[in-house]
């Protein structure tokens, strides 16, 4: 076997921890094997919260009828075979009104939760490693607020201006697509690189502190809030509570058509987003030294921003305001992996999905049959971690 098979390190042996930690590569590959087991644990806890959540609801589904509705889903011939060959009590049906729970409700829920809980904490993870500040999210960014006002302006000004356009539906198959749904991702994403491209101008001084970034996100967010009061003040009482109840944050909107509208967005910006890390990791020593190896800064930050908002802003648009987990989810997992970007934004994503997942499994059970809109529940974890983090001097002297 060649020298470069022999110092190539394979996923099997970081996994099984056949490393040589006294020497120096040993040690790094150490830390890779941390970093990546990291990962697949957050996989794996994941994949864990995903079933616990489609099952307990207003009304619990029980583990085998879920599995059951799983398996003659994906691969009803071959779970017909080895349920015959190894678990006969598996083989009678699951009953019709689980099926029809978990397919038409809980699923396309849960989907879009994973969805928005990955997107918000990659694009918080980018965010922070663009602008160098651990408090920038697109929370804090005011790309909240400003995808809420553009939504505000979808559900006030949608019919005025598209007319019957809003309310028509287009059905491929058995999925129904909302035409409605697409003109709000686009007025969502429109604001949102609004407030985006508003504080790039008012920071793009090479002087221009951190603290002045988050400044702008603050003063962007209360225009756009103000945008979104005064939508309110001018729509009817259904408009109103359409938009009342959008603010609050919530999944309870969900269809598989909203879910196949944003599987190509989350996608195609996820992968865009990681081929750029190492220009990210690059951008972390200073916008000189990354332009002395070779990276467009300007580009970068601008192409990466254009991605992230469009990522953040096609989810919320279905949501509602969900805050925080873009500056949670990086900053925990950097705690516990560092700051290489190759491993911290798939972590960061599947962090806020695990976040995520867990404040909207606590939402739909602390007052079931009803629901609590999620934004609440966001609000109260993230705003404790907000105090923590500029109270903890570790971090409050890197603002």
């Amino acid at each position: 076997m060649s020298e470069k098979g022999d110092n190539r390190i394979r996923l099997g042996d970081l996994i099984r921890n056949r490393i040589d930690e006294d020497t120096f590569e040993g040690k790094y590959n150490a830390s890779i094997r941390r970093r990546v087991l990291f990962i697949l644990s957050l996989i794996i806890i994941s994949i864990a919260l995903f079933f616990v959540s489609v099952g307990l609801g207003a009304v619990n589904i029980s583990l085998k009828d879920t599995l059951k509705v799983f398996g003659q889903l994906i691969l009803p011939d071959t779970i017909k075979v080895f349920c015959y060959l190894f678990l006969p009590s598996l083989m009678e049906m699951p009953s019709v009104h689980a099926a029809d729970i978990l397919l038409a409700s809980r699923m396309p829920r849960v989907v879009l939760v994973i969805f928005t809980g990955f997107s918000l904490g990659v694009a918080g993870m980018i965010m922070q490693g663009l602008l160098r500040n651990p408090l920038v999210s697109p929370f804090t960014l005011g790309v909240s607020t400003a995808a809420s006002f553009g939504a505000a302006m979808s559900i006030v000004f949608g019919s005025s201006i598209f007319g019957n356009l809003m309310y028509t539906v287009v059905t491929i198959g058995t999925v129904k697509f909302d035409i409605g749904d697409m003109i709000t991702v686009l007025f969502a994403f429109v604001f949102a690189m609004l407030s985006i491209i508003i504080i790039l101008m008012l920071t793009k001084g090479k002087n221009t502190s951190r603290s002045m970034v988050i400044l702008s996100g603050v003063v962007i967010s209360y225009l756009f809030q103000a945008g979104v009061m005064a939508s309110k003040y001018i729509s009817d009482d259904e408009q109103l509570r359409e938009i009342t109840l959008w603010i609050m944050g919530s999944m309870a909107g969900a269809t598989w058509g909203i879910i196949l509208i944003l599987l190509p967005i989350v996608v195609i910006c996820s992968i865009l987003l990681f081929k750029v890390s190492m220009d990210v990791n690059a951008l972390s020593a200073g916008d000189d030294v990354a332009s002395n190896l070779g990276v467009n800064v300007s580009s970068l930050r601008k192409k990466s921003l254009v991605i992230s908002t469009l990522m953040t802003s096609a989810c919320l648009a279905f949501t509602g305001v969900i805050g925080f987990i873009g500056l949670m989810a990086p900053h925990i997992c950097r705690m516990i992996i560092g700051n290489d970007s190759r491993y911290l934004m798939p972590a960061a994503g599947f962090m806020g999905v695990v976040i995520l997942l867990i404040s909207d499994l606590f939402c739909r059970l602390i007052i079931r049959p009803g629901e609590l809109p999620v934004g609440i529940v966001m609000y109260v974890i993230g705003g404790i971690f907000f105090i923590w983090m500029i109270s903890n001097r570790k971090w409050s002297q890197r603002i």
